[in-house]
């Protein structure tokens, strides 16, 4: 599901508490509406909204009545800050992925541990938890960081678009490329990108050579 739309579903404050509630435990309609204060047809409303997205299934039980669930795992992440905004959603990656190998600058403890009985999976419950608060710190420390250093960047230039001009450096920061290159980079206009090259060029930052630009010693 696109972010945009999730973010507007997720909006409502009724939806995020049934999903809240529904992480505790399946429910009935009738469970839902005691537990938010509102009519089972409000109720009913919004399961409907959350079905056709996908976060919710209900299935019946003997008794013929329908209880909610959610049905799949989903991850939303929004940043916010002076030099731009982002939200994507993700689903969890499948346990045969080598994090090893794409997470560059963080060292994560992903021994194989296949819990047998009780106290094992309850160790690796704890494990998890720890994994995951420390992850969202990293996630922290890493908004800042860049916060700071974008700082630096405006400082430096003397300029406030400092998002175009990070974004160009990033697209020289592994060798020289090409006018054209940059452009698919930053996905900018092409006077634009010229335009932000030639101030950096200014500024010493970026030299132009054999129709590709890179970064000054």
């Amino acid at each position: 599901m696109d972010s945009a739309e999730l973010l507007d579903l997720l909006g409502n404050e009724n939806r995020r508490r049934i999903l809240r509630l529904l992480a505790r435990k399946p429910c009935y309609v009738t469970e839902i509406s005691e537990y938010l204060g509102v009519s089972p047809k409000a109720v009913i409303d919004h399961l409907r909204k959350l079905e056709t997205a996908g976060l919710v299934e209900s299935r019946t039980d003997d008794q013929r009545r329908k209880y909610y669930f959610i049905s799949q795992n989903l991850r939303l992440e929004v940043s916010v800050s002076p030099y731009g905004f982002g939200a994507k959603s993700a689903y969890p990656a499948s346990q045969s992925l080598d994090v090893t190998a794409s997470c560059r600058y963080l060292k994560i403890d992903v021994g194989s541990r296949e819990p047998g009985d009780v106290s094992d999976i309850a160790a690796e419950l704890a494990r998890l938890d720890q994994l995951e608060n420390e992850l969202s710190m990293a996630q922290r420390w890493v908004q800042g960081r860049l916060a700071t250093v974008m700082e630096r960047l405006g400082d430096e230039l003397g300029v406030e678009d400092t998002r175009l001009y990070a974004d160009v450096l990033g697209a020289l920061a592994d060798g020289p490329a090409s006018t054209d290159a940059v452009e698919d980079a930053v996905d900018a206009p092409n006077p634009v990108v010229r335009e932000a090259l030639s101030e950096l060029s200014e500024h010493g930052v970026v030299a132009q050579s054999d129709d590709e630009w890179r970064i000054r010693d």
